[in-house]
């Protein structure tokens, strides 16, 4: 479904990506782990659109879309949930939610993925005419997320969804993010620094040191190599 090759992304004369290369098959959970500053929300800015490589280049769905604008991206089915959330505080719930499928003409649709995402979040629901910027930052990332699934995405891009939040919040995200994948067959590409977490539920990880991937395998053999547990699992 995707495919990244050889990449290379800059902030000014500052190298953030330095020749990153991979690839997500449809259906799949990926997850990618590094440390701060390693360069993982550079990666998902540069599938996104948000930032445009200097080189190398991007296909999605056999679509070169190196260059493409964000909303076109969107448009083809890539959405990202962005680090911090970025809800909008003045609008209500119901608002946010239909701001995500603001590019969508099918209503019917439209309501039964609202339906689905009150389903998901009940708590969404139960406060749906509240004003994004009353709610905890959990309930903030819940949002995000909706946002982000009202789009329709085919590949949901998700940067840090358990930061800054409760143990307990992070593992019902987390939940949720393998309903989704499960139930709608939606494609995931995770960013996370809580790599247990991450590679719990991913099929497959990539690991990412000062912008380059330095190791991929089987999550489940991420989650058993040695370097790997010293580095990111604390054990």
């Amino acid at each position: 479904m995707l495919k990244v090759d050889n990449i290379h992304t800059y902030y000014g004369n500052i190298q953030a990506l330095k020749g990153i290369s991979l690839d997500v098959e449809q259906g799949e959970i990926i997850t990618l782990i590094g440390a701060n500053g390693a360069g993982k929300s550079t990666t998902l800015m540069s599938i996104s659109g948000v930032e445009t490589p200097r080189s190398g280049s991007i296909i999605f769905d056999g679509q070169d879309i190196t260059h493409k604008s964000s909303h076109e991206i969107v448009s083809m089915g890539v959405c990202q949930v962005p680090e911090g959330r970025h809800i909008f505080p003045q609008l209500t719930i119901t608002e946010n939610l239909d701001m995500g499928a603001y590019l969508r003409n099918d209503k019917d649709e439209v309501k039964k993925d609202l339906e689905y995402v009150m389903d998901l979040f009940p708590i969404l629901a139960k406060r749906r005419h509240q004003s994004g910027g009353t709610l905890s930052g959990g309930e903030q990332q819940m949002l995000a997320i909706s946002r982000a699934l009202m789009a329709r995405p085919r590949l949901l891009l998700l940067d840090e969804p358990s930061l800054g939040l409760a143990p307990l919040i992070v593992q019902q995200i987390f939940e949720i993010i393998t309903r989704v994948n499960q139930e709608q067959g939606t494609t995931i590409f995770l960013v996370e620094q809580n790599a247990n977490m991450a590679l719990k539920i991913a099929h497959r990880g990539y690991v990412l040191q000062n912008g380059m991937i330095v190791k991929t395998d089987k999550a489940s053999a991420l989650m058993e190599d040695q370097e790997v547990r010293d580095a990111y699992l604390g054990v």
